[in-house]
């Protein structure tokens, strides 16, 4: 099997991710509910815990994770911390031992974030494990499995496995502010019902990034060096955004968080040397609209000192486009759900990166699926 119609299998499973979404969401929510079969063995995970969660995972599982930190934490108000699952099996369980442990793993292999499952199970912590193999070590040797639906991945580069990562961990989000009784039923109906919708979203959307990608890429050809930006759950995407264009397109690239930028990285900002600023917003909430403000902020800084900048923006954002060298706009999405869209962009741009020039892009070197050995 070939990845026809498109030239490769990344861009194939890009253009992939309204059906792999709708088919995770169709795993857990029926309508604006939950369902009860696929959902209450997460509720009694998510009450064995202590009251506060460890996430384990490497590379973009990772940065889902990261996600998923401020999510669960701002949504759910259950204290979240996130660690490299290579780190985790050295680190001491003194500190852990009222958590939940959570391991997030496209392949359900990878072997740092199974020791570091292994570890968890050892030490008596409930464990879930989120992945994209219902049928991997990790979806039986957890506590409980939450799999992503995405279907088989078979570039190297994690794109709809991802975002799968991202819904399902908000989903674990909305269970626990249920649990925590955080959010009333109302709410979470209307959330789940703005979920359902997300899809068709992105779907409507796909072309015209793809098209002002392509459009825009080859005024970076002589990059070399590409800094992201992002505040507060944007953060992880910009770290993400980055890590894409490394593994991708073999360009150095760094994600930071926005506020960051003047505390030493600005000394690398420089002709030949972009950001990548996330600048999407909210509106109707006011600690995103915040956030927005001192992106906005930072942004004339940067025009001021000549620094070239690609920004991501909510469509119509006309202060952003202005400032702006070059702007990618997205829907307005509510600010948890923005991750999901805007992360799409950015695996194009590291798409096209690499295919201008001349990269196998389903097979980067030196990386391979499943980091199997340490």
């Amino acid at each position: 099997m070939d990845a026809s119609p498109f030239a490769h299998w990344m861009l194939r499973e890009i253009h992939e991710q309204p059906d792999t979404l709708a088919a995770t969401l169709d795993l857990y929510v029926d309508g604006n509910a939950f369902r009860p079969a696929t959902c209450d063995p997460v509720r009694r995970w998510l009450a064995a815990t202590g009251g506060r969660i460890v996430i384990a995972a490497s590379g973009s599982s990772r940065h889902a994770g990261l996600v998923a930190e401020l999510t669960i934490e701002d949504l759910a108000g259950i204290p979240v911390d996130v660690e490299y699952a290579s780190e985790y099996t050295y680190r001491s369980e003194k500190c852990r031992q009222e958590a939940g442990v959570l391991v997030v793993s496209q392949s359900g292999e990878t072997a740092d974030t199974l020791a570091a499952l292994r570890k968890a199970t050892a030490a008596g912590h409930a464990t879930l494990a989120i992945t994209n193999v219902p049928t991997s070590t990790m979806a039986r040797e957890a506590t409980v499995s939450m799999p992503v639906a995405a279907g088989r991945e078979r570039a190297i580069p994690a794109t709809k496995s991802f975002t799968g990562q991202l819904l399902t961990l908000y989903l674990l989000a909305l269970l626990a502010a249920e649990a925590n009784g955080e959010l009333p039923p109302a709410e979470i109906s209307r959330l789940l019902a703005e979920l359902t919708r997300l899809p068709e979203q992105i779907r409507t959307q796909l072309a015209g990034w793809e098209t002002a990608v392509r459009d825009l890429a080859p005024r970076y050809r002589d990059a070399r060096s590409f800094l992201f930006l992002g505040r507060g759950v944007h953060y992880p995407i910009a770290r993400e955004g980055a890590l894409k264009l490394k593994e991708s397109a073999y360009l150095h690239a760094e994600g930071y968080p926005s506020g960051e930028l003047k505390h030493g990285p600005n000394a690398l900002v420089a002709e030949g040397t972009p950001l990548v600023v996330l600048a999407t917003v909210d509106r109707n909430d006011p600690e995103s609209v915040a956030r927005y403000e001192k992106v906005l902020h930072l942004m004339r800084d940067m025009r001021d000192q000549g620094a070239g900048m690609l920004a991501l923006a909510n469509r119509g954002d006309t202060a952003i486009a202005a400032l702006a060298t070059h702007t990618l706009f997205v829907d307005p999405a509510s600010e948890f759900l923005l991750p999901i869209v805007e992360v799409i962009p950015l695996q194009l741009l590291a798409y096209v990166m690499a295919i201008q020039a001349g990269i196998d892009v389903d097979h980067p070197r030196n990386l391979t699926k499943a980091v199997l050995s340490e």
